[in-house]
């Protein structure tokens, strides 16, 4: 069996590197690779289900065409071809380039993603999405006071001597980073969880404070009185670096802990003592999840966070930074910040953009030209994207839909076509990552399954097909063969020539512009060139409050429980979950309900119940569960509306208060027995 080293291209923070194993073009193992200092365990359990993924029987592997609802039949590449670019050419003609929509998320990362951009272009343009669905409030909340998103290297909180992680569970959806965590506390480290559910990342901290959820930006602000009442703040740092902190020590005046404790329902006690915990132990890493940036006032609750670093100094030390995102490894990306994710900042002729977050509701509103195709790669928003019903209207109002996929799931069967979408192992790209700094190459090391082509391949045919120019064809779609691919990759590293394709193979390579301390040099990318806690941008760019500022939650629906929707350790998203593997652990989804709330509404532990809110209704199952607050319900993210309850028939179209982020945790439901 050989072993060659490769990486995880999947949307997760980890972005582990390991070796795979191939013997007779079948993939049969995934096993560590040492080289990659952040990851040096190997992967998770998803990355172990590599193996039953790429040889699963279960893939899609040819053209299919809809015959029914719900029924597809194989046909050749030639006659998928010839449909999409005869129905490609007639809605050009006819309604102009933007009665398509093309939706690409992030399944599957990695240069040659820009292949579909360069081709929708070469097409005349294309309607196309704005926003994120994880994490672009905190990225501009983070933009906004430090000039950009960096942090220290992951194994340097093996030096910290406390440790928040606020709105995160990395035991289940970052366990590499669970092994610095670890060895800081053995060094005598404090590790303080603070959630609004007892996760397993709580039950190995020393410290839990267990929020009110959404409340998280009061909590930040009040502790940050405290710490400036008591003077625990860092005066040199302030003075040098900082502007707006006279203004900032007036807003937090009002967030005593009697006022805070109201807000977030935990003892003005806990939260003295956390306040003394934070602004007395040096150095401090806060690690902020992107839960928390997941509600309506993520991007403000994101700014109060930081501030709690900002003033204690906690910011360009060993052991002391602001840990987010790391974007050091995006050394291809012109765009590296959230700016990236706003309308109107690529090719003018992607000049039509809809929202993520609202997009059933955007593409129903579309006239002039109305959506005609839709063409969905590297996602499922028929299950990820909020309001499943508004989407699945939306879909079956176009004429005519594209899906290119390696599984029959939510949105493939909303297909007119299906084309067979490659995995991991049949094509080599290179990826980076928005935790460790490494640039990493995901090598081929198996011919394609079946007749599945790579998506570079697809759009190669169908250029020709349309008659593009064979010049500008040549120049951003790469020939589908591997040496084209490489020479295609070799392109993006002239500008690097410590980073080579050979190299690569070999293993994870250290981004040129990689700092192992973040900021050490006190250099900040913002209009002031200090950290910013007063920002004129997010008032002129965002309209909300210059400084960071607690937004409640407005609770305007007749129905009493929040429900959130977190990852899962074993999903990433919507992949995994279909997996035999993965189901021996969790066969379907569960809605966890504290005992109580059940109880007063005459509920049994494991019994059938209807959820249900003015978005949508399903059928589910209750889980109790002593760990979380009452009102608060929780249903993992990325669970198949075929096979059960998906979060996202519950969810609006709501978008955060900056970053057009998506608002998860904006939901209110209720249950029944049924």
């Amino acid at each position: 069996m050989k072993l060659i080293s490769s990486a995880c291209p999947r949307n997760c923070y980890s972005t582990c590197s390991f070796k795979v194993g191939v013997e007779d073009n079948i993939v049969k193992s995934i096993e560590p690779h040492e080289q990659n200092l952040a990851t040096p365990d190997g992967p998770c359990i998803k990355g172990l289900a590599y193996v039953e993924r790429a040889n699963s029987k279960d893939r899609i592997l040819y053209p299919q065409k809809r015959v029914a609802e719900g029924k597809y039949e194989r046909i050749s590449w030639q006659e998928a071809i010839d449909t999409i670019a005869e129905k490609l050419s007639y809605y050009k003609k006819e309604y102009g380039p933007h009665s398509v929509l093309f939706f690409a998320a992030s399944g599957m990362s990695g240069l040659l993603n820009g292949v579909s951009t360069n081709f929708w272009r070469m097409y005349g343009g294309a309607t196309t999405t704005y926003g994120n669905l994880c994490w672009p409030a905190g990225l501009e909340a983070t933009r906004l006071t430090l000039g950009e998103s960096k942090h220290n290297a992951p194994w340097d909180l093996e030096h910290a001597k406390l440790i928040v992680v606020w709105g995160k569970n990395p035991v289940e959806s970052n366990i590499q980073q669970m092994i610095p965590i670890e060895k800081a506390q053995q060094r005598g480290a404090h590790y303080v969880v603070i959630d609004p559910r007892r996760t397993l990342s709580a039950d190995r901290a020393n410290s839990l404070y267990q929020i009110k959820s959404g409340t998280d930006g009061a909590l930040a602000l009040g502790l940050a009185r405290e710490i400036i009442k008591n003077d625990w703040i860092d005066h040199h740092f302030i003075e040098q670096n900082v502007i707006g902190f006279e203004q900032f020590k007036e807003r937090v005046e009002p967030y005593t802990p009697e006022k805070v404790s109201n807000i977030c329902r935990i003892s003005p006690t806990s939260i003295r003592e956390l306040a003394k915990l934070i602004g007395t132990t040096k150095p401090m890493t806060l690690i902020p999840g992107y839960g928390m940036q997941r509600y309506e006032n993520g991007g403000q609750t994101t700014r109060c966070l930081l501030a709690l670093s900002v003033i204690t100094g906690n910011i360009g030390k060993q052991g002391a930074c602001w840990h987010y995102a790391n974007l050091q490894s995006f050394i291809f990306d012109d765009v590296k910040e959230p700016e990236s994710y706003y309308p109107g900042t690529e090719h003018p002729c992607f000049r039509r953009k809809i929202s993520v977050a609202k997009l059933g509701e955007d593409m129903l509103k579309m006239v002039d030209p109305e959506i005609k195709m839709i063409w969905v790669e590297r996602g499922n928003p028929l299950t990820q994207n909020p309001n499943t019903n508004k989407i699945r209207k939306a879909f079956r109002r176009a004429d005519f839909r594209v899906v290119v996929e390696q599984f029959m799931n939510d949105t493939a069967y909303e297909a007119d076509i299906i084309l067979p979408a490659k995995n991991m192992f049949e094509q080599s790209d290179i990826i980076g990552s928005y935790w460790n700094p490494y640039i990493q190459l995901k090598q081929k090391v198996v011919e394609p399954a079946g007749e599945v082509k790579p998506e570079t391949e697809i759009y190669y045919l169908l250029a020709h097909k349309l008659g593009m120019d064979r010049k500008e064809i040549e120049e951003n779609i790469p020939a589908p063969t591997d040496r084209a691919i490489e020479d295609y990759l070799e392109k993006f590293l002239k500008p690097f020539p410590e980073i080579t394709l050979k190299g690569l193979k070999e293993g994870p390579m250290l981004a040129h512009s990689f700092e192992e301390i973040a900021f050490a040099d006190n250099i900040y990318r913002t209009p002031s060139g200090k950290i910013e806690l007063y920002s004129q941008q997010a008032k002129e760019r965002w309209g909300v409050d210059p400084l960071p500022d607690y937004v409640p939650l407005v609770q305007d629906k007749p129905f009493p429980l929040q429900m959130l929707s977190p990852n899962s350790k074993y999903r990433i998203h919507s992949q995994f979950g279909n997996l035999n593997i993965i189901k021996q652990f969790e066969q379907e989804a569960f809605l966890f309900v504290h005992p109580n709330d059940a109880e007063a509404r005459d509920i049994e532990n494991n019994e059938m119940v209807q959820l249900f809110n003015n978005e949508g209704k399903s059928h589910v199952r209750v889980q109790f569960d002593m760990g979380l607050r009452l009102g608060d319900v929780v249903l993992t993210n990325g669970h198949w509306g075929i096979d059960g309850a998906t979060p996202n028939m519950f969810t609006e179209g709501i978008e955060t208060d900056m970053g057009h982020g998506t608002a998860f945790h904006n939901t209110w439901v209720e249950i029944k027995k049924i």
